[in-house]
């Protein structure tokens, strides 16, 4: 288990799209909040905004660093694939949480501010992951304690186009 505050880069990252590494993995970087409650049961979502109103039961961490429009070229390709799986590891603090879901052709990753994870099949532009095997409420507490008292978050997105 990586330590999320020890500011690695996970070994297989390729956080600069020159193809030097994986290119099937996207690595973002956010803040937690107080008013962080991972409560909602079918979606977990980390945003590029400033702020977070209680309302945002879904939001794990704002300020995230890249958004889906930032994603390469060669990862979108892969989570379009049929039978593409995507495996979403979130890190604060020391804990880690993992989601596994699917990909799917529709996907345009062409929002510039949020990242949604959804165990639905519903697809817009801010969806990264359909089919997912865990939301927001699912999150391991001790990770959404560590998120709500501000910890600094990582989602690594890893793509299996199978």
């Amino acid at each position: 288990m990586n330590d999320a505050s020890d500011g690695a880069e996970p070994a297989d990252a390729d956080v600069t799209g020159d193809g030097s590494a994986d290119e099937l993995v996207e690595v973002v970087r956010a803040q937690g909040h107080e008013n962080v409650t991972a409560e909602h049961v079918s979606t977990l979502e980390f945003t590029s905004d400033d702020f977070l109103t209680p309302a945002g039961d879904c939001i794990l961490a704002i300020e995230a660093d890249r958004v889906p429009a930032d994603f390469s070229d060669a990862f979108l390709d892969a989570c379009q694939a049929h039978g593409a799986t995507i495996t979403a590891t979130i890190e604060a603090d020391g804990h880690t949480h993992e989601v596994t879901g699917r990909g799917h052709p529709d996907f345009s990753f062409e929002n510039e501010r949020s990242h949604v994870i959804r165990t639905s099949d519903y697809v817009d532009d801010r969806t990264v992951m359909v089919g997912a095997d865990g939301a927001a409420a699912d999150v391991d507490r001790n990770l959404v304690a560590a998120l709500a008292d501000g910890a600094d978050a990582t989602l690594t997105l890893r793509v299996d186009p199978a």
